[in-house]
């Protein structure tokens, strides 16, 4: 999916610029524990909005806005020990909606955003900086 027809020149993805335990900086939207970032922008991610806890995970419902934003890559931080599951359903359903996703660790996953967004304007990322 990486460089889809739905690139954007205008709205790249924002840049991650450093990530540890508990906080993600984000660079033109500011510092965030989780956060969801897509085509052009980018907000704190709460887990409440969806019900989602650690089991069973990130549920469709958790990427639905970063899909309505242009991404058609997804890239799911599941937590720095990799604690956050991904709910059974999750990869299918955005498959189903033309949408590829890759899911690890959150070291991992910030490394594979900044690849991807490199390459192409329409990834996203949902980031989880602990667990």
């Amino acid at each position: 999916m990486v460089g889809a027809a739905g690139d954007d020149p205008v709205n790249p993805p924002p840049a991650i610029v450093a990530i540890e335990w508990g906080r993600v900086e984000v660079e033109g939207l500011g510092v965030f524990k989780d956060v969801k970032l897509w085509p052009g922008g980018g907000r704190t991610w709460d887990w409440n909005e969806t019900a989602t806890r650690h089991r069973p995970g990130i549920q469709p419902a958790d990427c639905a806005e970063l899909v309505e934003h242009g991404a058609r890559t997804i890239v799911l931080g599941t937590g720095m020990n990799g604690a956050l599951g991904v709910a059974p359903g999750t990869v299918a359903a955005l498959g189903e909606r033309g949408v590829a996703v890759e899911a690890s660790p959150t070291p991992v996953a910030v490394a594979r955003y900044r690849e991807l967004a490199a390459l192409s304007n329409a990834v996203g990322a949902l980031i989880h900086s602990t667990c």
